[in-house]
This record gives structure tokens, sequence and C-alpha cells, in this order.
């Protein structure tokens, strides 16, 4: 079995040691990486004041440079990211041709294109590139402007992606970047380091990345970074106990902005069960949605309501749309899904004891390859939360008030079927917790542009800072008024 060693990346210079072993999740390869305790000096920003030279850099020359980062990652030519994947095949949740799929398409999200579309929406360019003024209704001018800051970033890996993203946001938005890596994707954020350091190690947007492992919850490491002398904010992808972690050294100076762990789910109007040939086309859509990436991602589809009624008629298309779902996520690409790497053995036992119920649900298929539990009641299984390996929850419903009600705050995505239900619905559900909603078969499609989890990252990221100028001649002094 091949050896790797995860280097700290600091700054433009890569730093190769094999300090400490460490093991990778899910039982996968072991691997040896660089002691980041020993380098801990160097690991903060010196000074706030040495984001100078990332300010002073227009939103096109950024633009330029991450467009050529993205085309040197290709993964047919960028050794590192063939590292980085040979290593996440052992450690990942993914199979070996979905995680060669994000591989080859990672540089997409460095395109100018994306990148520009990004900034401007997300933010602002004006904002970005310069000081924006207006004119106060009360008298007076203000100017705003948003800053990078010096951050911190806790990246999920789950998806490779979430390293690459991170990069390239953080780079549009002219921050100081401490990546500290996941152990199921310990090598992705390292291979874009290094090819930027490849292509250009004085650039202000190089010298301003550092990529770091260490094992969670290293007091050593964390009590010397997280803190206001050396971090502005912390963007924490994780779930409650690393959140509740990382809160212990929240204070005024820092800002935590963080991208937990979410559910997603699906609703699907009476629309779709007319006939046949539209319930086989329906469940081809919500098999993409489910099946996606192996149902690793938050957008994922675990919960799936379905307005067949719940008669004996409705409960008859029912069974009927379990078994065409059941089939549609067994037809999916292998690029896009296959059967499970790593089984969860908690849920295949939950699968496995409601097949010897009788009259509640019925099981489609098991197993690594999957299965559709179809509820008999208009109720979720009570395992509903760690769905997962491509195991979908179809729960039939009367009224649109079943699904509503059962979205929170938890809720990421929903995909929803037909579109003018979407619109019809959507007010509702926003209110509910709903955080995006989205056609059926699209949820893994982003716009990569405002919100994401309810929130608006790429602005929290930034410092927005104002001026303002009064002048007496227009603007009466308090003392005078």
């Amino acid at each position: 079995m091949a050896k790797f060693n995860v280097p700290l990346i600091l700054r433009g210079k890569i730093i190769d040691h094999a300090d400490i072993e460490f093991g990778g999740r899910r039982g996968g390869s072991s691997f040896t990486s660089t002691d980041v305790r020993k380098h801990l000096d160097k690991l903060p920003l010196s000074s706030p004041s040495a984001l100078g030279d990332l300010q002073q850099l227009k939103f096109k020359e950024i633009a330029d440079f991450l467009q050529e980062v993205g085309t040197r990652l290709s993964f047919r030519d960028n050794a590192y990211l063939q590292e980085a994947y040979e290593l996440s095949v052992t450690t990942s949740g993914l199979s070996p041709q979905i995680l060669k799929g994000i591989y080859e398409t990672l540089g997409q999200g460095f395109s100018r294109g994306v990148v520009q579309q990004t900034a401007d929406k997300s933010i602002g360019i004006q904002y970005l590139d310069g000081w924006v003024g207006v004119k106060l209704d009360t008298g007076g001018q203000a100017w705003t402007r948003a800053f990078g800051a010096r951050a911190v970033h806790i990246i999920a890996g789950n998806i490779p992606n979430v390293a690459a993203m991170s990069i390239a946001r953080n780079a549009i938005i002219r921050s100081d970047m401490i990546v500290k890596t996941p152990s199921n994707d310990p090598l992705t954020a390292a291979a874009v380091a290094r090819t930027m350091i490849d292509m250009a190690p004085d650039h202000p947007i190089t010298k301003h990345l550092s990529v770091a492992y260490w094992k969670g919850g290293d007091n050593t490491v964390e009590e010397a970074l997280y803190t206001p002398a050396h971090v502005d904010k912390i963007v924490a992808w994780g779930g409650l106990a690393s959140i509740t972690h990382i809160l212990k050294y929240i204070q005024p100076g820092i800002d935590l902005i963080t991208l937990d762990p979410k559910l997603s789910s699906t609703i699907i109007g009476k629309e779709a069960f007319t006939s046949d040939v539209v319930m086989r086309e329906v469940a081809e859509r919500a098999a993409v949605d489910i099946g996606h990436r192996n149902q690793e991602a938050c957008h994922n589809a675990r919960v799936v309501y379905i307005q067949t009624g719940t008669d004996k008629e409705g409960l008859q298309k029912a069974s009927r749309f379990g078994q065409y779902l059941y089939d549609s996520i067994q037809a999916l690409p292998p690029h896009i899904s296959s059967p499970a790497v790593a089984p969860d053995p908690a849920l295949a036992e939950e699968v496995n004891a409601l097949k010897m119920s009788i009259g509640y649900y019925e099981v489609v298929g098991g197993g690594p390859a999957g299965a559709v539990i179809v509820s008999q009641l208009d109720e979720p299984v009570d395992f509903a939360r760690i769905l997962t390996n491509r195991v979908a929850n179809l729960v039939p419903f009367d009224s649109l008030e079943t699904p509503i009600r059962s979205t929170n705050a938890y809720t990421q995505t929903i995909g929803i079927y037909p579109d003018s239900l979407r619109s019809e619905l959507r007010d509702r559900l926003a209110l509910h917790g709903a955080q995006r909603l989205v056609s059926l078969g699209y949820a893994g499609r982003f716009a990569n542009i405002g919100p994401h989890d309810g929130i608006e990252p790429l602005r929290r990221m930034c410092k927005w800072i104002v001026e303002e100028e009064y002048r007496p001649d227009t603007v009466a002094l308090a003392s005078r008024s």
C-alpha cells in the first residue's frame, strides 16, 4: 500500500517532514504529516498590516490568477491532484469512479466566469476593488469597502470540492487563509496550494495561503491560533461536537461562521402520479437527488414526501413508485453513484429490522446497493437523520401541510416537483427553515452565488468598513442643534 505524507504549506513554502503518523478515516490508509506544533510561530499572519499586498490587487488580477490555477488543475497532468485522489480512494465514502469525476472537474470552480459571477453577485466587485460612496439623506457622505480578514477554515472532507471552493472564495475576498484539512481528505487543499506555488510562489494569493493538518481538538495548536491577536474569522464545517469545541475559543474579535451538516428532502406533488409514464420520469429525477455522490452530501435527498394519498389506492401508487425509484437509483452511471463503499452498520441494522415489520413499512432492495423504504403512514422513519448509502424513505401524504411541517432549521435543500408547486410553497417553506428550493433532479447543481445554508458566507467572511464625512456647514454639530 502506498505511503502518503501530508505536507505543511506555509505561505508559499512547503515543509514536507514526516513527523507524526495519523490513521485514515473509515479504516483507510494511515498517513504521516509535518508536526504543526513546531511551526506555530510562523502559522499566523505576522501583522494585520501584512494583508496590504492582497488589498492592493484589483479583481481582474485575482480573476486572471485563478483562471490560470484552474487550467493547471488538470487531473491528467497534475501529480498533486493524482496523489490526493489516491489517498481519498482509501479514506472517502465515495467510489473511485465518483472521486475521479470530481477531481477531473475540480478546476472549473476557478474559471474566470465562475469567479466573476461569484464576486459580483455575492459581494459586489466594486466593494472589493475600492470604497463605494453614497450621499446620505441626512447630510454628509459615507463610503463602504469589503476588506479581507485573517481566517482559519476548518473544512469538511466528504466531497473534495469543499477544499477547492474554499480556496477560490478566499482569494476572491482577499483574505489570509489557514486551511485545517480533514482526515478523510488531507491532501486536496495541499494539492491546490502546491499548484499555486509551482505557478507563482511570490504572488500575494499564494503567500496568504497556508494548509495544515492537525488532529481536531489539539489544544496546543488551537489555543495558540484561535485568538483575536491572530484570527478575525473562523469558518467551520462541522457537526455539533466540533462546533461546540470551537465555541470555547470564541470571544470578542473572532467571528465564527458555521456551515454545519444539514438534511435535505423532496416534495413530489400529485401531478407526478397521473400515469406510469410520468411516475417513471419523476422517479428518474428523484433518483439523481438521492444517489448523486452516494448520498454523502448535505444536498442529497433522504426523505421524499409523495402526494399519493394514504388510502389503499394511494399506498399502492407509493409502492409502485418505490420500485421505480429503486430501479432508477440502480441505473445511475458509476461516475455519479455506486453501491456503498463503506456501508453503515447501524443503518443496515435498522433497514433489516423494518423488513421484519408487518404493515408499517415496505422495503425495496437493501444491502450495499441501497434501498427505498416506503412508509405506510404519513411519517418518516425514526432514523431518517442517518439515511445514507442510497437509502431513501418515501412518505405518502394527503395534505401539503405534512411536508411543510416537517421542514425546520436543519433543512438545507428541498427538490420539488412540479415547478409550479415550488412557487406555491416557497414562502411557507422558507418561514419553517428551508434554505434552498430547487427543481427536482437538480439538487446537485449549485448557483454558487448568494446564500449558502441560509446565510451569505462570502459577505460574512469580509470585514465591512465604513467611512463617514460630515461638514458643519451642511450638518450641524450636536452642540449647536
